[in-house]
C-alpha cells in the first residue's frame, strides 16, 4: 500500500485536502471519484520529489512551449486518437516528431506516466508549467466522459482563440512601441548631446537666451549632471512598484484601476469577459460540472484577484442554491449584459452556447478596438512626438536668429 495525498472538491464546490491509502495511484483516483468528488490534484508521497523534479528538467530542454505547440499537439493527439490509435502510442509519435525540445521530453514523461497505468490528466498535471488549470480540467472530463478526442478538439480550438487574441493585440501594440521607444532614443540623445553643446556656444555670448531654451538648457544640465541618481531613482521607483503590486492589496487596487483608465478600460475589460466566457463555455460543453467550471477558472484568473474574488464569491452562491445569474450578479464586478444573458442560458437550458455566443460579440468589440487604435495611435503619436522634437529645434535656433539679428544691427552702424 502507497500514501496519496489529494485535493478535491465535491458536488458543493467545497475544495478538501487529505490523504488516503491505495495499492497505486489508480486505485486512489477511483476511490474518490466513486465518493463523487472532482480530483484537482493528487500524487503518492514518493513522488512529489518527483514531480519537482520533473518541473527543473522540463525547463532545461529547449525554454517555453507556446501556445501554438500546444493547439498542434492537441491537435494531432485527437486526429491519431479519432483513427483508432491506442493512447500510448499516440503519444510516442507524438514525443519522437516534436519540433519543441521541452514538449518533446515533457510528452516522452507523459507517455512513461501513462504507460505504468496512470491516467492521462494526472500526468499532464505534473507539469504545470506547460499545461494550464483549463487543459488539466478539460481532460480529465474527457477521459471521464469516454470522449477523450472531442474534447480534445474543443481544447484545442480553445487555446487557438486564445492565441490569436494575444497575437492581435501584439501586432497592434508592435510599431506604436517601436516608434516610441525609437523616439525616446532621440529625444535623449538631442538632449544629452546636442543641447549642451549649443548651450556652450551661447554662454559665450553676452544675450539674454530665451524662456523656452533657459527651460530647455536647465532640463538638459540636470540630466547631465545627476543621470546616475536619476537612474537609481528610476529604478528604485520601478522596483517599488512592483513590490507593490507583488502584494494582495497592490494587486487587488491595480486590478480595479485598470477598468478605470480613460478609454483602455472598457478594452482591459473585453479582454476579460471574453476570456471568461470562452473558458466557462469550452468547460461546461465538454462535461465539467459548473462549480469545477468555476474552480477552474480561480486559477487561471489567480494574478486578477478582483475577478478571482468575484468567482470565489460566486462558486459559494451557486453551491448554497443560487442560480448562476444571480451568484455572478451579486458580486457586482460583471457588466449587466454578462449575468442577463447568463439568466436567459439559464432558462432555455441553452447556458454553454449563450456564453459561447456572447464570447463572440465581446471578441468582436476587441477587433474592433484595436482596427481603431491602430488607425489613430500612430498618427498621434507622429505628432506629439514631433511636437516635442520641434520644441527643442526651436530653442535651440531662438538664440541664434536672435544673434544674427544683432549682428545684422551691428553691420548697418
Amino acid at each position: 500500500m502507497a500514501k496519496f495525498n489529494y485535493t478535491v472538491q465535491d458536488a458543493q464546490g467545497v475544495t478538501s485536502t487529505g490523504g488516503l491509502d491505495a495499492p497505486d495511484e489508480d486505485h486512489a483516483v477511483l476511490s474518490l471519484q466513486n465518493k463523487g468528488y472532482f480530483i484537482l490534484t493528487i500524487q503518492s508521497d514518493k513522488s512529489a520529489s518527483g514531480t519537482g523534479l520533473n518541473k527543473r528538467l522540463s525547463g532545461i530542454f529547449g525554454g517555453r512551449v507556446g501556445g501554438r505547440n500546444l493547439v498542434f499537439f492537441a491537435e494531432q493527439l485527437a486526429t491519431l486518437l479519432n483513427g483508432g490509435v491506442p493512447l500510448v502510442r499516440a503519444l510516442s509519435l507524438l514525443g519522437e516528431h516534436n519540433e519543441n525540445p521541452t514538449l518533446s521530453y515533457v510528452i516522452s514523461q507523459i507517455n512513461k506516466e501513462v504507460a505504468a497505468g496512470g491516467g492521462l490528466f494526472k500526468a499532464f498535471e505534473k507539469h504545470p508549467n506547460i499545461f494550464p488549470p483549463v487543459w488539466i480540467a478539460l481532460v480529465q472530463a474527457g477521459e471521464i466522459s469516454g470522449q477523450l478526442p472531442r474534447v480534445l478538439k474543443q481544447l484545442a480550438s480553445y487555446i487557438g482563440l486564445e492565441e490569436e487574441l494575444k497575437g492581435k493585440i501584439l501586432t497592434a501594440l508592435m510599431y506604436p512601441a517601436v516608434l516610441f521607444f525609437a523616439s525616446i532614443g532621440v529625444l535623449a540623445f538631442f538632449i544629452i548631446k546636442i543641447v549642451p553643446v549649443f548651450a556652450e556656444v551661447f554662454s559665450s555670448f553676452n544675450v539674454k537666451l530665451p524662456f523656452l531654451t533657459q527651460v530647455i538648457i536647465t532640463f538638459s544640465t540636470t540630466i547631465a549632471h545627476h543621470f546616475l541618481f536619476l537612474l537609481v531613482a528610476g529604478t528604485g521607483i520601478v522596483l517599488g512598484i512592483k513590490g507593490w503590486l507583488a502584494t494582495d492589496v497592490g494587486r487587488y487596487t491595480w486590478n480595479r484601476l485598470q477598468l478605470k483608465i480613460p478609454f483602455f478600460g472598457n478594452f482591459v475589460r473585453n479582454i476579460q469577459m471574453e476570456r471568461m466566457l470562452t473558458t466557462l463555455s469550452t468547460l461546461i460543453q465538454s462535461g465539467v460540472s459548473i462549480l469545477n467550471a468555476i474552480s477552474v477558472l480561480e486559477g487561471v484568473y489567480s494574478r486578477n484577484l478582483l475577478i478571482g474574488k468575484a468567482l470565489k464569491t460566486a462558486k459559494t452562491d451557486v453551491a448554497s442554491g443560487k442560480s448562476i445569474s444571480a451568484s455572478f450578479k451579486n458580486t457586482r464586478v460583471f457588466p449587466p449584459l454578462v449575468t442577463e444573458m447568463m439568466w436567459m442560458g439559464e432558462e432555455s437550458g441553452k447556458l454553454p452556447d449563450i456564453m459561447g455566443t456572447l464570447s463572440v460579440f465581446y471578441r468582436e468589440q476587441i477587433d474592433q478596438f484595436i482596427r481603431r487604435f491602430t488607425a489613430v495611435i500612430d498618427p498621434i503619436l507622429v505628432v506629439c512626438i514631433g511636437g516635442v522634437i520641434g520644441v527643442i529645434v526651436l530653442s535651440v535656433f531662438l538664440p541664434i536668429f536672435q544673434l544674427s539679428q544683432i549682428g545684422a544691427g551691428g553691420g548697418g552702424r
